[in-house]
């Protein structure tokens, strides 16, 4: 009997966007705690970028389908399953969510509001708890404080955003040119600034930044430093900009300010990922944020939303659209 197969997203050697096929591969078992997952959507995130490239900490076994962030509905659930054949989740997965199908651990799906359609659903797993997790958990960020965000237009930025505007703070967005500037605006920032300016001068100018978002890392992490409020915390993210900075510690002792590193694992914070997810499904249907992509493609297009990318050329959460989606053979 033949085994039952689908379309994946493959990198046999991992040398960038390039090495990507689409190919016929068998589809996944699902193991012990696991359920099969039909792919509706998928998100991109820059880890992506690293991972095809062989540079991001995850490194799967080639050949190997990358994507991290899927939606979909599940169509095979063992006995005892929490889950059901027919609920609409999203979930984080370690790797394998550019192709039809994928094996998700059940502790790592989300099951889905009705208010939530599949595009913005797979936008949920990744940028949203860690923009939650980093606000909240890590800088425990209060009313009327002052959050300068890197990146804003990217995921994370866009979700960090809306997020310090339902807390009742005030967020200074920081983008890579004018583009950008409506997006920015449009999720709640009180103020946008470009990076072609004098950034780090204008933030002091407008009292300084008690916490930073730092998805970017190198320069921006530097700079940071010199428009970051006296007891002001410092994120650490990413490091979008590919260079880890070397943060002065003096800089740190004169200030009294704070590193905080912000990485969540379902492995080791699974009950951390949980109140965030809580968090961010009430604050959805409050109606307070607004989960959502930025572009679309079809999977067949995965190469241009990659390369869309890796350009800093989007607003959001790009997200891959299934062509098809019927009954599983």
């Amino acid at each position: 009997m033949n085994k039952p197969t689908m379309k994946a997203w493959l990198v046999d050697q991992p040398t960038g966007i390039a090495a990507l096929q689409r190919l016929e591969v068998p589809r996944p078992v699902p193991q012990a705690g696991e359920v099969l997952v039909q792919i509706t959507a998928a998100a991109l995130n820059f880890s992506d970028l690293l991972m095809l490239k062989g540079q991001y900490q995850v490194k799967p076994p080639p050949p190997f389908s990358p994507g991290q962030e899927i939606a979909g509905r599940v169509v095979e659930a063992p006995p005892g399953s929490t889950l059901r054949v027919g609920d609409r989740i999203a979930a984080k997965v370690e790797w394998g969510g550019f192709a039809d199908c994928a094996a998700v651990r059940e502790t790592m799906a989300i099951r889905l509001p009705e208010s939530l359609d599949d595009a913005a659903a797979a936008t949920l797993p990744v940028v949203w708890p860690t923009a939650w997790i980093a606000l909240h958990e890590r800088a425990r960020l209060q009313p009327g404080e002052t959050v300068l965000v890197h990146a804003a237009a990217g995921g994370v930025g866009l979700a960090c955003l809306q997020l310090v505007r339902a807390a009742g703070a005030r967020a200074i967005a920081l983008v890579g040119h004018r583009a950008k500037f409506e997006a920015c605006r449009a999720a709640g920032a009180d103020e946008v600034v470009s990076m072609e300016d004098s950034w780090a001068d204008i933030v002091r100018e407008h009292g300084g930044a008690d916490v930073v978002v730092d998805t970017v890392g190198g320069d921006a992490t530097l700079q940071s430093l010199r428009c970051i409020a006296r007891n002001g915390r410092l994120l650490l993210v990413g490091f979008s900009s590919g260079q880890i900075p070397q943060i002065p510690a003096n800089r740190l002792l004169l200030k009294n300010l704070s590193a905080l590193g912000v990485y969540w694992s379902h492995d080791w914070s699974l009950a951390q990922v949980q109140r965030a997810v809580d968090a961010l499904l009430g604050l959805h249907a409050r109606g307070a944020i607004r989960i959502a992509p930025g572009r679309s493609y079809t999977f067949a297009e995965l190469p241009l939303a990659l390369q869309d990318l890796a350009q800093r050329g989007t607003v959001g959460k790009s997200v891959l659209l299934a062509e098809t989606f019927g009954d599983l053979a």
